[in-house]
């Protein structure tokens, strides 16, 4: 039986960048607002209110976990992690919105069907 993730989802959009943003690994605040504007191509942007409003939330249910890094000048860094438990809630969260866009292409199509 596949665990329920259902409690977590639907996910925000900012949520849902967020998590994406980390799965290729740790990165700091600036780098997953970065990864955000990067992987949406510039148009989904969060500020630093937002992203740390989420990071608080995803750090209190377990689906990110802070990592302390080095920098060149060896000053400690706050990244963040995506769990193991992040990646199958973005998981569950991309398989529901792939139903939902198959459901809508279905119900366009029809639509469009009966307006020619």
């Amino acid at each position: 039986m596949r665990p329920d993730y259902s409690e977590y989802l639907p996910l925000s959009p900012a949520t849902m960048h967020v998590l994406l943003a980390l799965t290729n690994g740790n990165l700091h605040g600036y780098g997953i607002l970065l990864e955000v504007a990067r992987q949406s191509q510039g148009a989904y942007k969060i500020g630093p209110g937002t992203l740390y409003d989420n990071l608080k939330k995803l750090l209190s249910e377990g689906l990110v976990k802070e990592a302390s890094s080095q920098t060149e000048e060896s000053t400690p860094r706050r990244e963040y992690h995506l769990t193991d438990l992040g990646s199958a809630v973005l998981r569950a969260e991309t398989e529901r919105l792939s139903k939902v866009i198959k459901e809508a292409r279905r119900r366009l199509r029809l639509h469009e069907g009966a307006q020619a």
